[in-house]
Formats: structure tokens, sequence, C-alpha cells
């Protein structure tokens, strides 16, 4: 008895907390029928919006990946100086909200910040552009990749490097040929979330963008945008597109766990 209680409050908070909202959205979008999501989602402001979303998550993704995989491997393998400090500071936009790091940037980059007036002389933009897009959704996706990467690389070991080592090949064969080999289901895990991340941030945008029409309004910014002007088609619409990614990224996620799990 007490086993079904517990799996029928686990489906029941899961219901309330995640399919209720997610059935709503996607009543609320096709309430009125098809065309009014199309004229919706086809309008200038709708179309910049998905574009600069994917623009920006296609810088980003490529950026974290990168240094996740650098910065795992450093980790792992004891080549970081301080390494568990640096591995503390990965993980810091997991505990920050991402306002106060959109405010950092803020600070930072802005009129009056350390380094917004020598930019400002030099005739850089950085907030309210893509640039400081970049910088704020960057840093709020910066520990995906590390958090995936580090411990696929702590149970593999370095036996398999050590004899690529013994055997006489080099630093850059034995990453390509073995290392990386072993990362590929992490480190596509990795990037999926990543990208989701990207695709989906707000508050840090939110600070740093001006939230411009047209001009540095993601799709998240959208449909806060939206909702505000009443414009519920607009808002439930782009908040349907953003639901279709979230079940995107889940799915992909499963298939590549069980990858994970069974490579």
């Amino acid at each position: 008895m007490a086993k079904h209680l517990l799996r029928f409050g686990a489906l029941g908070y899961l219901a309330v907390l995640l399919l209720a909202p997610v059935v709503m959205v996607t009543y609320r979008t096709f309430e009125h029928g098809l065309a009014p999501v199309l004229s919706a989602l086809s309008s200038p402001e709708a179309q910049h919006a998905i574009y600069l979303s994917i623009l920006v998550t296609a810088i980003v993704v490529p950026i974290n990946v990168v240094f996740g995989l650098l910065a795992g491997v450093a980790i792992a393998r004891g080549r970081m100086p301080a390494g568990r400090t640096v591995n503390l500071l990965v993980t810091l936009p997991f505990a920050m909200s991402p306002v106060v790091i959109g405010f950092a940037l803020f600070a930072l980059y802005g009129r009056g910040g350390w380094i917004g007036d020598w930019l400002a002389l030099h005739g850089l933009q950085v907030l309210f552009s893509v640039p400081g897009l970049v910088l704020a959704t960057a840093f709020v996706s910066l520990p995906f990749v590390v958090r995936e990467v580090v411990p696929v690389l702590e149970e593999v070991g370095t036996d398999h490097e050590q004899a690529a080592a013994t055997l006489g090949a080099g630093p850059a064969y034995t990453f390509w040929r073995i290392t990386l080999p072993a990362l590929r289901w992490a480190l596509a895990y990795g990037v999926v979330l990543t990208a989701a991340r990207a695709l989906g941030e707000f508050g840090a945008v939110s600070i740093v963008s001006g939230n411009i029409v047209g001009r540095t309004q993601t799709l998240p910014l959208l449909v806060e945008e939206r909702f505000r002007n009443f414009d519920g088609t607009g808002a439930y619409s782009a908040g349907f597109v953003l639901a279709l990614i979230s079940l995107f990224v889940v799915v992909a996620m499963t298939l590549l766990s069980r990858r994970k799990e069974h490579p």
C-alpha cells in the first residue's frame, strides 16, 4: 500500500508541476486554431527573435564545448593549477541567480564600468547588442560540458592514455584517438544541455539586452513582452516553440543517457 501511495504521489506531483502547465500552454496556443499561431510566429518580431536565439546559441555552444572539453581534461587529469578552485568556479553559474549575472555584466561592460568606458572610447558596444547576449548566455551555460566530461574521464582512468604514450603516441594523437572517443556521448549530452540552457535563458539576457524589439529580443524575451502587451496568442505561440525545444531536449537526453550507460 505504501509503495503504491509513494508512486501515485510522485506521479501526481509531476503531473501538477510539469504536465499540467505544458498541456495548458498547448491548449491556449491552439485554442483559436492554427492560423493565428502561424500568423504570430511569422511576424517580423517573432522571426527575428527566433533567429537571434538560434544565432546566440550557435555561437555559445561551440565556445563552451571547447572550453568545457579542455577544462574538463585539465581538471580530471590534474593538469590545471588550483584545480579544485577552478572546479568550484565553474560551478558558480549553477549557484548564482542569472539576474545577478546580468547585473554583474552590466556593471562591468556598461558606461562607468571597469571595461565599459574603454570600450566606448574605442567605439565598441557590448551591452544592448549581440556580444552582450553571447557573454550572458555563455556565462549561464558554462558548467554543463565540464560537469559531463569530468566524471567520465575519472571513471575511464589513464591506462589507455599511458599505454598510447608508451608506444610513442604524442599528446595530440592520444587526445584525438584515445581521450575524445571515450567522451563522445558525455560530450553530446553536454552539448544538448548547453544548447537548451542557451535557448531558454531569460534573466541575464533581459538585463544586458535591453529587450529591444527587432534588435536584441530573444524568444524568451518575446514571450514576456507579448504577455505584458496582452497578446495572448503571440505569447503562447512563442512559449509553445520553447516547450517543443524542451521536449526535444528531454528525448535527446534520454537517448544519450542510454548510450552513456551502454556505449
